[in-house]
């Protein structure tokens, strides 16, 4: 029950941020089951002590804005998590409900812009054994919203397993198992990389979606992931 209150609080204290920095129009919305904002620990009291540092993609994000932790995309009411934001990181985000693929959707086309990784074979190893609702997501589920938006995410079973490189116009990613786009609707879409990634422009906004998300991965000894990261969010956020 402790850890349930402590939970609370700390959602609590994210919606009260979230709704702060909203309105400054300065925010990064990030939606993910990725361990970004908090380290793996087995509670909440854990997590709040953890001697382990914090994950290097943090910095690059709060150095791009104020980071508004998001668990949903859509809530009953007038107002949604997302209204007043205007860029937002999923990295390897849980399957959408109807109403989120709905509100994700019109985000975008109403002048959102998105960096999206999907990764169709999740190569990070976690503290979390399978089945544990806490482990991040090993296979992205999004084939609806994806559709919409004109892409189709496909996955060569038969790749060797092991970190390598691609290059992503004159950014060098780290992939790992990654997926490859088809494009659907070209109107929209183009792929990059072969596939790997694909930019879309959607009404007034737009997505850069990557099939891998082996760049956010918390070991860099040849310190690669993070400028390839930084890359990818000044590429989705910027002209």
């Amino acid at each position: 029950m402790l850890a349930l209150a402590a939970g609370a609080l700390l959602i609590g204290a994210a919606l009260l941020v979230q709704g702060r920095a909203a309105r400054n129009g300065d925010a990064i919305g990030l939606f993910t089951t990725l361990p970004i904002l908090w380290n793996e620990e087995p509670d909440v009291a854990s997590m709040l002590k953890s001697a382990q540092p914090p994950h290097w993609a943090r910095k690059l994000l709060a150095d791009r804005g104020r980071i508004i932790p998001l668990d949903t995309l859509s809530v009953p009411g007038a107002r949604g998590p997302l209204d007043g934001m205007q860029r937002m990181v999923m990295a390897q985000p849980r399957a959408l409900g109807g109403a989120e693929n709905v509100a994700l959707d019109r985000w975008v086309h109403s002048g959102g812009r998105l960096l999206l990784l999907a990764d169709p074979a999740l190569t990070e190893e976690s503290n979390f054994s399978v089945g544990d609702p806490r482990r991040p997501q090993a296979v992205v589920l999004l084939s609806p919203i994806l559709k919409r938006w004109g892409l189709e995410l496909q996955f060569d079973d038969a790749q060797t397993f092991g970190d390598r490189s691609v290059m992503l116009g004159r950014t060098q990613l780290p992939v790992n198992l990654p997926g490859r786009f088809a494009v659907l609707d070209k109107r929209n879409c183009g792929a990059l990389g072969g596939g790997i990634a694909a930019l879309c422009r959607l009404g007034k906004g737009r997505v850069l979606v990557v099939a891998d998300a082996a760049v956010l991965e918390r070991d860099d000894p040849d310190q690669v992931r993070a400028p390839a990261f930084a890359a990818l969010l000044d590429q989705a956020f910027n002209d």
